[in-house]
C-alpha cells in the first residue's frame, strides 16, 4: 500500500488532537447521525434485507476462494471486449503503468472518477512527479484537491468540511485550477453546487483522457461498474478518447446475477437510496461510442497476502459503502485523518495493517481504534465480523508482529513493541497458576485498599484517566467463602 499516510503519529495521538477541534466533532457528528438515520429507514423498507446480507458475504466468500480462477476469466472477457488488461504487484507498479499509459497519448490532463484505489496507491501525486495533472471531479473531492487536504470519509470525502469552509475554499483556490469561483459566491448549497459545475464542465468537455476506479467487475462478460450520485463518473466514463481503469482484484463478482444482489444493498447502506441516480457499465470498446481506447489494470498491493490470513480475509468482502464509518464511536468523535489512511473508521482499522503490515507506528496502532461495540458489524451489508478481525490484529501486533511473504509462504515477523503488556500476561500466568501465591496477593490487597491510586501511573494513565479502576473489595472472594461456607465446601 502507498506510504502516503505512513508517518503520521500513532492513532491514539492524533485522536488526540481531532478531538480537540470543536468544529470538526460538530460536522462529523451532524453529517454521520444524519446518514445512519436515513440508511436505517431505506434498509427496513426491504424484508428480505438479511437474506441479501447473507447472500453478498457468500458470494464474496465464493469469489475470494475461487479468485484467481475469476480474475483469469475477467481478463479474458475483457480482452475478447477489445481493452487490455495489466497486472500491477504494488503502489509502485499501478503508478508506473498509469503514467506510461497517459504518456503514450501525449497529453498531460486526465479526468478523475471518485477511486479510493487510486487515492490508496497515491496516483495523483505520482502522476504530478511525471508532469501530469489530475483534475477530481467528485464533489468532496474537489473540496478536498482544492482544499490541499485529505479524505476522511469513505463516501463523502469532505465530511469534515462545512459549507462556509467549502465557499472559502472555492473562492481562494478555484482560479488556480482552472475557472474562478463567482466573487460574490455564498455558502448556499445551490451556489456551491453550480460553481463546481461551470468550473468541472469546461475540464469534462477539455480531457482525452479519463481514469477511475470501479466498484464492481463481472467476470462473465469482463463490465465494469461504477455507481456514483453525480453524474461526474458518467461524464468521465463516456467522453474521454482513452479510459484507465484501476481496481482492487478484489472487486470482481462472477455473473450478473450475483451484480443484482449488491446494486440493491450498496446503495442502501451508503446514500440510503433504492437504488443509485447514475450507474454506468461499460464492456471493452465500442466503435462510435465511449472511449476508443480501454486499459484495466489489476491492482494487488497486499491483498493477496490479505487473503492468506483466514481470519482478517473476510475485510476483502467491502464493498465500500462507509456505513460502518457513521455508526461507529469513535470514528464520529476523531474523523477519518487520525486512520492515516485513505481507509478510515473501522473498515479502515482493518484493511489498512493487512495491506500495509504493521510495523510502522500508526499501523499497529490502527486494531486498537476501537471499542469493540460490534455496531460495525451489525450495519455491514456483507456482514464483515470487525470486532473479531480486530482482536486477530491485536494478537498478530502483540505476538506475530507483521504478515511477510517469504516465497510461497506467508510468515509472522517477531514483535517489537508492547513489551509492557507481554510482561503483565506472564506475570498473571504465574500467579493464576500458582495458588497460594495468588491468595496472598488477594489478601495483601484488600487489607492496602484505601491506600490505592485512583489512575494507574506512566504509561497506564492513558487508559485508567479515562476509565474508573475497579474497586477492590473488602474481603477476598476465598476469604468470604471459607468464613460463608466453611468445612468441606471450602474447597
Amino acid at each position: 500500500m502507498s506510504g502516503t499516510f505512513v508517518g503520521m503519529p500513532a492513532f491514539p495521538r492524533a485522536a488526540h488532537d481531532a478531538l480537540g477541534n470543536a468544529t470538526l466533532r460538530g460536522n462529523l457528528r451532524h453529517a454521520t447521525h444524519t446518514i445512519r438515520a436515513k440508511r436505517a429507514r431505506a434498509v427496513a423498507e426491504l424484508e428480505d434485507w438479511a437474506a441479501l446480507r447473507e447472500a453478498g458475504r457468500r458470494i464474496k466468500d465464493h469469489t475470494l476462494r475461487h479468485l484467481d480462477r475469476y480474475l483469469v476469466r475477467l481478463e479474458e472477457s475483457v480482452t475478447a471486449a477489445g481493452g487490455t488488461v495489466h497486472w500491477a504487484a504494488d503502489a509502485e507498479e499501478a503508478n508506473r503503468i498509469v503514467a506510461e499509459l497517459v504518456k503514450e497519448t501525449g497529453e498531460s490532463e486526465v479526468v478523475k472518477v471518485k477511486s479510493m484505489a487510486t487515492q490508496e496507491i497515491g496516483l495523483n501525486e505520482a502522476l504530478e512527479k511525471e508532469g501530469i495533472r489530475a483534475y477530481e471531479t467528485d464533489l468532496a473531492e474537489l473540496i478536498v484537491q482544492l482544499g490541499k487536504d485529505r479524505p476522511s470519509h469513505i463516501l463523502v470525502p469532505a465530511i469534515h468540511r462545512n459549507r462556509g469552509e467549502i465557499r472559502d475554499i472555492f473562492r481562494s483556490e478555484m482560479a488556480a485550477w482552472g475557472r474562478p469561483a463567482p466573487e460574490d459566491l455564498t455558502d448556499a448549497p445551490a451556489e456551491l453546487a453550480e460553481a463546481a459545475r461551470l468550473h468541472l464542465r469546461e475540464k469534462f468537455l477539455r480531457a482525452k483522457v479519463g481514469i477511475s476506479g470501479a466498484n464492481f467487475m463481472v467476470a462473465e462478460t469482463g463490465t465494469l461498474v461504477v455507481v456514483e450520485s453525480e453524474g461526474n463518473g458518467r461524464m468521465c466514463l463516456t467522453l474521454p478518447e482513452t479510459l484507465i481503469s484501476v481496481v482492487g482484484i478484489e472487486k470482481v463478482v462472477p455473473t450478473w446475477r450475483d451484480l443484482e444482489v449488491f446494486l440493491q444493498t450498496l446503495p442502501r447502506s451508503s446514500t440510503a437510496e433504492r437504488m443509485n441516480p447514475y450507474t454506468s457499465m461499460w464492456t471493452g470498446t465500442t466503435d462510435g461510442d465511449g472511449p476508443s481506447t480501454f486499459h484495466l489494470v489489476l491492482l494487488d498491493n497486499g491483498r493477496t497476502d490479505t487473503l492468506a490470513d483466514k481470519v482478517g480475509r473476510q475485510a476483502l468482502r467491502c464493498i465500500r459503502c462507509s456505513a460502518c464509518l457513521n455508526v461507529c464511536p469513535v470514528y464520529e468523535r476523531a474523523g477519518g485523518h487520525a486512520y492515516g489512511s485513505v481507509y478510515p473508521g473501522p473498515i479502515g482499522a482493518i484493511l489498512s495493517p493487512q495491506l500495509r503490515g504493521t510495523a510502522s507506528e500508526i499501523d499497529a496502532s490502527l486494531p486498537y481504534a476501537s471499542s469493540l461495540c460490534g455496531a460495525c458489524y451489525e450495519v455491514c451489508p456483507v456482514a464483515i465480523d470487525i470486532p473479531e478481525v480486530l482482536v486477530h490484529l491485536r494478537e498478530r501486533v502483540v505476538e506475530g508482529g507483521p504478515a511477510v511473504r517469504q516465497g510461497d509462504k506467508v510468515v509472522l515477523k517477531p514483535a517489537k513493541g508492547h513489551a509492557a503488556e507481554r510482561a503483565a500476561m506472564r506475570a498473571a500466568r504465574w500467579a493464576f497458576t500458582h495458588p497460594g501465591a495468588l491468595r496472598t496477593g488477594q489478601r495483601l490487597a484488600s487489607r492496602t485498599r484505601r491506600l490505592h491510586p485512583r489512575t494507574l501511573p506512566g504509561p497506564g494513565r492513558a487508559w485508567s484517566g479515562t476509565r474508573d479502576l475497579p474497586a477492590v473489595p473488602a474481603e477476598p472472594f476465598r476469604d468470604w467463602w471459607q468464613r460463608t461456607r466453611g468445612g468441606k465446601d471450602a474447597k
